[in-house]
């Protein structure tokens, strides 16, 4: 769903929606309280379609609105809403979650409704790791049978992964799910210490690092990684970009690496073979409130779905105004940061995660303190 040449100044890439905070699971990473009822002040069905409405001040191409919640499909005139969004030329993509309200039906609407990606997510590779995070019993297998039912209808699946201690193993393994089950694209999310995600294990930066020079190497097997809150991953594909050793003991030397690093390689060669084929990861330089911006279900503006600083109101202020004019916004898209990430060379191409610095100091513009680079 990226599109090349954009002016991030201007407009988003992608605009996230929460439609609705309602959701029948109760994710121990989520940033959300899961609820069954939608809380109140959630944007009605006429707010919802002037704020769709909306989104064409930012001129062609159109961001990409994502609906998500909660659970989106929890929201009863969400394909009313998709609908109209789809009469007016903005491209929709669905993250909804995997419970009984994604039925064959709510598959097949979405596929009329002319949407292409839908992400689902998938944070370990058996029930005892997946269903321990998502805290339903048997919720691992109804993923994957959902990820290859959308995948055979045609859709661009897409995997969402929150990185912590309790699955960081199991990375190799839901690389071979994703290719088993035809998934097109993995996005790893970093974790970040807010809502319930406060009381999970965060990896160190050193072990974060390894990851991320294990993410390059899956995107060798024809799967796209992206990251979410782990923007230190687009230095690694730079400086991997133009290296042709694929050889494991190299790399680990060349960019000292530890055994972690070795452990999720190995595993993920064991199960897949040594592939040959070039990276396939992304450097598109978007961050929080730099291409992306988030629309809490009230209406609240955020430059994040994990930086939870209101920026303002859609039902008060226009967003293409917020987006293009709001100070915070515009510090960030000028990488003025402060610490490392403000010295570094890489602060544009990445920035750091500005959700992770906020919870860390309280300062969007702060360094991340994930990131193990040094220079």
């Amino acid at each position: 769903m990226t599109r090349p040449s954009l002016n991030f100044n201007e407009r988003p890439i992608l605009v996230f929606w929460e439609t609705t905070k309602s959701c029948l699971l109760a994710c121990r990473h989520c940033r959300a309280e899961a609820m069954e009822e939608p809380m109140p002040g959630q944007l009605s069905f006429e707010e919802g379609k002037r704020f769709i409405e909306s989104l064409l001040s930012f001129g062609r191409p159109y961001p990409v609105l994502i609906m998500t919640g909660g659970d989106v499909l929890m929201r009863e005139d969400i394909f009313a809403l998709a609908d109209y969004a789809k009469e007016l030329g903005i491209p929709v993509g669905f993250s909804p979650s995997v419970t009984p309200k994604l039925t064959d039906d709510a598959i097949e609407r979405m596929g009329q409704l002319g949407v292409k990606a839908v992400s689902i997510s998938l944070d370990g590779a058996s029930s005892a790791t997946h269903d321990a995070i998502r805290g339903v019993e048997g919720h691992f297998e109804q993923t994957v049978r959902a990820l290859k039912k959308l995948a055979d209808a045609g859709f661009t699946v897409q995997v969402n992964t929150a990185i912590m201690r309790d699955n960081v193993m199991d990375l190799p393994a839901i690389v071979q799910i994703m290719k088993e089950t035809g998934v097109s694209v993995w996005e790893v999310f970093y974790l970040i210490h807010v809502g319930r995600g406060q009381n999970l294990q965060e990896l160190t930066p050193f072990e974060y690092e390894q990851v991320s020079h294990f993410l390059y190497d899956a995107s060798r097997y024809e799967i796209p990684v992206r990251t979410v809150e782990g923007p230190f991953f687009r230095r690694i594909i730079t400086q991997r970009h133009n290296d042709p050793i694929l050889d494991l003991d190299t790399v680990r030397e060349n960019y000292e690496l530890g055994d972690l690093y070795t452990t999720l390689r190995t595993d993920l060669e064991m199960r897949l073979g040594k592939s040959q084929e070039a990276a396939r990861s992304q450097t598109s330089g978007t961050r929080d409130g730099k291409g992306i911006i988030f629309i809490a279900h009230d209406g609240t503006v955020y430059p994040a779905g994990f930086l939870p600083l209101s920026l303002g109101n859609i039902k008060d202020t226009p967003l293409t105004a917020i987006y293009r004019d709001h100070p915070l916004l515009q510090k960030i898209r000028n990488a003025e940061f402060t610490g490392r990430c403000g010295s570094c060379t890489y602060r544009d191409l990445c920035g750091g995660s500005r959700a992770r610095a906020f919870a860390a100091t309280g300062d969007p513009l702060g360094e991340d303190h994930a990131c193990d680079f040094t220079f």
